[in-house]
C-alpha cells in the first residue's frame, strides 16, 4: 500500500512532464508555422531594400539583377532599358539618391504587389540637388527559383 501511495506522485509527475513536452512541441510547431508565413514577406522586403541600395550606389548592373527577364515598366521600358536609364542618370548626375516611404505589401502565393512613395534626387555634389521628384510607385514581384524578382514597375509623379 505504501508503494502505491509513493507511485501516485511519480505517475502524476510523469503525466505532467509528458503533457508539458506536448505543450512545448505544439508551441514550437505553431511558432515555426508563423515564421514560415512571415518569411516570404521578409524576404521580399529584403529584396526591395537591396534594389534601393543598388540604385543608391549607382550600380546599374546590380539593379538589373533584381529585374525579371520579362520586366516591364512605364512606356514599355524593358530590363535592358531600365539598366540603360540608370546608367544615363548616373552619368548625368554626379550624386544621386533615393528615399522611399513605408512599404505597403500585398502577398499572394508566388507574387506580390508593393506600393510606396519614392523621392529621387540628382545633383552635382552641392548642398542642394539639381533635381528632385517625388513619385507614387507600384511594383509587381514574382517568386522565381526561391528569389523575388521585380516583374513590373509603374511610377507617377506626385507633384
Amino acid at each position: 500500500m505504501e508503494n502505491r501511495i509513493q507511485d501516485r506522485p511519480r505517475h502524476r509527475m510523469r503525466d505532467r512532464a509528458a503533457s508539458g513536452r506536448w505543450l512545448f512541441v505544439a508551441l514550437a510547431v505553431s511558432l515555426l508555422a508563423a515564421c514560415a508565413r512571415e518569411a516570404p514577406e521578409a524576404a521580399l522586403r529584403g529584396r526591395v531594400a537591396s534594389l534601393v541600395a543598388a540604385i543608391d550606389r549607382r550600380e546599374p548592373a546590380a539593379l538589373q539583377q533584381h529585374l525579371a527577364p520579362d520586366f516591364i515598366g512605364n512606356g514599355g521600358l524593358d530590363r535592358d532599358g531600365a539598366r540603360r536609364l540608370a546608367a544615363g542618370l548616373a552619368l548625368r548626375h554626379r550624386e544621386t539618391g533615393i528615399a522611399i516611404g513605408p512599404l505597403q505589401v500585398e502577398m499572394a502565393q508566388d507574387h506580390a504587389t508593393v506600393r510606396t512613395t519614392a523621392l529621387l534626387r540628382g545633383g552635382s555634389g552641392g548642398m542642394l540637388p539639381d533635381s528632385a521628384q517625388a513619385y507614387e510607385v507600384q511594383s509587381g514581384w514574382r517568386l522565381e527559383d526561391g528569389e523575388w524578382m521585380l516583374a513590373s514597375l509603374r511610377w507617377q509623379p506626385m507633384l
